[in-house]
């Protein structure tokens, strides 16, 4: 579509701001006014309908799309886990999410494919593998399997989860290989994990001189260094070497949050993946000891999310989603609104993601943005479990293209 207006909706903006009854000028698959419709331009008939930005989920891993113990025994085919990549990312798009950032897991020819529009997806921002230290958290080899090869469960351009480095100089050399092949950030993990054969949430990984080289190779291409962290001492040592971001935050304590904000590291918490995994850990393909793992995850993380707003600490949205059940990917922001509001909950999916990811064209409903935008059915401000069922999206724009559109 070259011009077109989308008349009778109710706009939630993205900003915080109240909603408001305008019509929204796209053009050349840019927003350029918001105001009173008129008769210039193909109209899109939105009456009953709320619409907020293109959500924005900022933890995903699209190439963990199939299930998660039989992909690394080598139980199922390259052919089946493109599949079930690609369709978790027409899903994605189908849920109201128009852009993702992957936080380890696709190879670079999927963000490509994506991109270049050969198959359905949200506009996606990668780290490539994710940096694990020898036997960390990322590795998911059996016991008995040699270390060197772990990186034959890579399938080259399509997935491949983690790298591991066993010291300063091998982590340097797997970050510019990950930046050789696409990589738009760097992703560590700097403690143990819940998902996890070989550590536990309390383990520290990688030292502050390591994680510092990684920071290193990412602000020599200007950009920055996510890290998976649980615990507070991996949280700090990340902090002092330089590190941007936080994925989980689970035990995050009042001095570790206000470091935080002092330094402008963001978080990102990770309630849908603990919910699934409590109640059927199968669905991901593990077995029930990734369920124990998560107990009492969910609280703790609940607290951590008090302490880091009350710190200052800037927020983001991400759903940790794995396994083939990915399709209701808007669960976070219903489990969001119950610990803040159904507001602060997209604000933190739409505004402050794209501000964490670094995309500045996404994110709001505003003249001069790109034209991302998802029509609700009902009002998710008032309601937000409407945000979990793909069917309330009931058109999807993305760079004002129509992508979706079951009105």
């Amino acid at each position: 579509m070259g011009r077109f207006q989308v008349v009778g909706a109710t706009v939630v903006d993205g900003s915080g701001r109240d909603p408001r009854d305008v019509a929204v000028t796209v053009e050349d698959g840019r927003i350029t006014e918001l105001g009173a419709s008129s008769t210039n331009g193909e109209r899109l008939d939105a009456d009953g309908l709320t619409m907020t930005p293109g959500l924005i989920d900022a933890h995903v891993h699209l190439g963990l799309s199939s299930l998660i113990q039989p992909q690394f025994s080598f139980q199922i085919s390259a052919a089946e886990i493109a599949a079930d990549i690609f369709a978790t990312a027409g899903a994605t798009l189908d849920a109201g999410f128009t852009t993702v950032r992957d936080t380890g897991g696709i190879d670079g020819g999927v963000v490509t494919a994506i991109a270049k529009g050969k198959v359905r997806g949200p506009r996606v921002v990668s780290c490539g593998p994710v940096q694990c230290q020898t036997g960390g958290h990322g590795y998911y080899g059996a016991e008995w399997e040699p270390t060197e090869l772990w990186s034959s469960h890579h399938i080259p351009g399509l997935c491949a989860l983690s790298m591991m480095a066993g010291n300063a100089d091998e982590l340097r050399r797997n970050v510019r290989e990950a930046f050789r092949r696409g990589a738009s950030f760097l992703k560590l993990c700097v403690t143990g994990g819940v998902v996890g054969g070989n550590d536990r949430l309390t383990d520290t990984q990688f030292t502050v001189e390591e994680i510092a080289v990684a920071v290193q190779e990412a602000e020599a291409r200007g950009t920055y260094v996510t890290v998976h962290a649980h615990n507070n001492e991996g949280i700090r040592n990340a902090v002092e070497a330089g590190a941007r971001c936080v994925e989980h935050g689970t035990d995050l304590d009042e001095p570790t949050a206000a470091l935080m904000a002092a330094r402008g590291v963001a978080l990102v918490p990770t309630f849908a993946v603990v919910e699934r995994l409590l109640h059927d850990p199968a669905a991901a393909g593990l077995d029930e000891s990734a369920r124990d793992r998560a107990a009492g995850v969910r609280e703790r993380m609940a607290g951590a999310l008090a302490v880091a707003k009350e710190a200052g600490v800037r927020i983001g949205l991400g759903s940790d989603l794995i396994g083939p059940a990915q399709d209701r990917r808007g669960e976070e922001l219903g489990l969001r609104a119950q610990l803040e509001t159904p507001m602060d909950a997209l604000v933190a999916a739409t505004k402050t993601n794209a501000e964490i990811i670094g995309l500045a064209d996404v994110g709001v409903i505003a003249p001069g943005k790109q034209a991302d935008l998802v029509l609700w059915k009902g009002n998710p401000i008032e309601d937000p479990n409407i945000f979990a069922d793909p069917a309330n999206a009931v058109l999807v724009v993305q760079t004002g293209r129509v992508v979706k559109d079951l009105r």
